[in-house]
């Protein structure tokens, strides 16, 4: 079978990271019978060098033309002072409303052999934590109105959280499927005690609620869920939230399972399509020196194979080599601790597509 997947390699750590990806990838392909093409395609802060735009048309029309997109990561300081319709990380926000990716996967996956990178209390995270929070991606407070006004005070600056029925229960709906798959428990997590955003927001997941009879629904303002998630992170099974707060969430829990170098998302719109990314950003100080840790961008990977390709096997056998590769004491820099054999980049790949 022959999948045409879009590339966006982007800036800082992204092309090195990528290329580790691809490297799992065509070994699936030789194990398992497959073909992967793959599109290169410019968005971010390497586009705006070579075409001016963030997002040129070109991307956007091959990624459209693909059964996924694979992408690295955007941004840097070079292209800090461009305005805020300018910057590379517009090409993200971009990429998700023109693709129509509204509902954002990240789990947060504890592995037993890194115990010991969990910045919490042992007793607090025995016998791990798996967790998945799934993000509305294309509506809320980064998609609103937003502007600057002139105040008695001076300048002032604003940004519109705005929510619609529809866009609350599609969301909802994906994460009640979600737990219906996993330990049929969701937390919804709001400020609805504030926001009258989040007060349409309570009402409708429980309204879709009722839909899904098997699955234990709670609310948690985010304030609390924040604390809760490094108090007692098992207690979480599915978490659904607004965008910004996931934003937020998402990278916490990539904290509590050790780094977030080990934490990858899909960006999904219904159906198969999606996008595949790391959570982490593009680390331009790490960028060519071979140190950074690909394992989420291939982890992004098997979760293509999985939700775009319908390949579970294969989507095991990556996420196998990973547990095999961190079994066997293999560790990149931002994970590494005493006793552990230090891998860079390429040998970390390597080592990977090689254990499947």
């Amino acid at each position: 079978m022959e999948y045409k997947i879009a590339v966006i390699s982007g800036d800082g750590i992204g092309p090195e990271i990528i290329e580790e990806a691809k490297k799992v990838l065509l070994k699936v392909g030789s194990k398992f019978g497959h073909s992967f093409v793959f599109n290169h395609v410019l968005a971010g802060g390497c586009a705006i060098d070579a075409t001016g735009e963030c997002l040129p048309e070109k991307t956007l029309s091959i990624c459209c033309d693909c059964d996924s997109v694979l992408l690295g990561a955007v941004g840097g300081p070079k292209w800090d002072d461009l305005p805020g319709d300018k910057r590379p990380e517009k090409a993200l926000l971009g990429l998700r409303q023109e693709l129509g990716l509204y509902a954002n996967l990240r789990p947060a996956l504890l592995f037993p052999e890194l115990s010991d990178a969990c910045p919490l209390k042992p007793e607090l995270v025995e016998g791990g934590v798996d967790l998945l929070v799934v993000r509305e991606l294309t509506g809320g407070i980064y998609f609103g109105e937003k502007g600057q006004c002139e105040t008695e005070c001076g300048t002032g600056a604003y940004d519109v959280e705005l929510y619609t029925e529809k866009e609350v229960e599609r969301i909802a709906r994906l994460a009640f499927n979600m737990a219906m798959k996993r330990n049929k428990k969701l937390t919804s997590v709001d400020k609805a005690n504030v926001l009258e955003s989040s007060r349409l927001w309570r009402r409708v997941v429980n309204r879709v609620s009722e839909d899904f009879p098997e699955v234990e629904l709670s609310h948690m303002y985010v304030d609390n869920a924040a604390m809760q998630l490094v108090r007692d992170p098992k207690q979480f099974d599915v978490i659904v939230t607004s965008n910004m707060f996931g934003d937020i969430l998402s990278d916490e829990a990539g904290m509590v399972v050790g780094s977030i170098g080990l934490l990858p998302s899909a960006s999904m719109r219904g159906g198969s399509f999606g996008m595949y990314e790391p959570i982490h950003g593009s680390a331009p100080d790490l960028g060519g020196k071979d140190v950074a840790n690909p394992i989420a961008t291939i982890l992004s990977a098997a979760m293509m194979l999985r939700y775009s390709f319908g390949l579970s096997e294969e989507a095991d056998a990556v996420e196998g080599a990973v547990k095999e590769f961190l079994k066997a004491g293999y560790r990149t820099q931002d994970i590494m601790t005493e006793g552990m054999k230090l891998t860079g980049t390429r040998e970390a790949g390597d080592r990977i597509a090689d254990a499947i």
